[in-house]
């Protein structure tokens, strides 16, 4: 039997993980959905993740690929996974995709989401997926910021000092701040980003919106292609993986 190509789509819970990518001796998602279709296909197969994500960083929207040669049917895949997940990850899609699909490379563009509460007292029941920043915004002016990100630039001075890839161009498609009531949204989407782009954008933005830069900051802050002329990184918590795109 030929090795079938699958496309799984997976959410989860980061906050009791040490990232998406498996590491020693800490747990993962990555250790987990591996150690579940390992179980359930009753040999080791190889799991590409579409998106490394931070400790503490959730996902709505996670995809990873498979090949497997298997008479399970693709429909009974999901649930045959989640089965054997800890109940913070599930698999909630399979489907068979092209041979040549690949989670990481074949992606067009991903869509993160950050959430911030301003109100003055601790949301306990979602402080594990919010940045808690007690103070007013000025999501009016952040949006103008955001605003001045959209577009083909070099992000360098948004990645972590870490980052080695060998081009920090990104293109942003968009990039939007919204409220309601005391919670603030910042959306990106991207067809790429680096090492902490995210986090390093909010943290710029709330900057903006607590009125320590005007907009027109962002323009120099581009121009610098330096880290430390950004704002500081925005905690892992309050972000949240929520859709890619793929080409095919």
């Amino acid at each position: 039997m030929a090795a079938r190509n699958i496309k799984l789509t997976i959410h989860y819970d980061g906050s009791a993980y040490h990232g998406w990518q498996t590491q020693p001796d800490v747990p993962t998602v990555q250790e987990h959905i591996h150690n579940a279709v390992e179980k359930l296909f009753g040999k080791a197969v190889r799991i590409v993740g579409a998106s490394r994500t931070d400790a503490g960083v959730s996902a709505l929207g996670q995809v990873a690929s498979i090949k497997v040669d298997t008479p399970i049917p693709t429909e009974n895949i999901a649930k045959a996974i989640t089965e054997s997940l800890p109940d913070d990850i599930v698999v909630v899609d399979a489907e068979d995709v092209h041979s040549k699909f690949n989670a990481i490379t074949s992606a067009a563009k991903k869509l993160y989401c950050y959430t911030i509460f301003t109100g003055s007292t601790r949301p306990v029941m979602d402080i594990k997926h919010c940045w808690h920043y007690p103070y007013e915004l000025d999501v009016e002016q952040m949006n103008k910021a955001a605003k001045l990100l959209i577009g083909k630039k070099d992000f360098k001075s948004f990645a972590s000092a870490s980052d080695t890839r060998q081009s920090s161009i990104r293109t942003i498609l968009k990039c939007e701040v919204s409220s309601k009531d005391k919670w603030v949204y910042v959306d990106v989407e991207a067809d790429g980003f680096l090492y902490n782009m995210v986090r390093n954008i909010v943290g710029t933005l709330v900057e903006i919106g607590r009125d320590r830069w005007t907009p027109e900051k962002i323009t120099d802050i581009i121009e610098a292609k330096d880290r430390t002329a950004a704002g500081p990184l925005a905690p892992a918590a309050g972000l949240c993986l929520m859709k890619i795109d793929y080409t095919f």
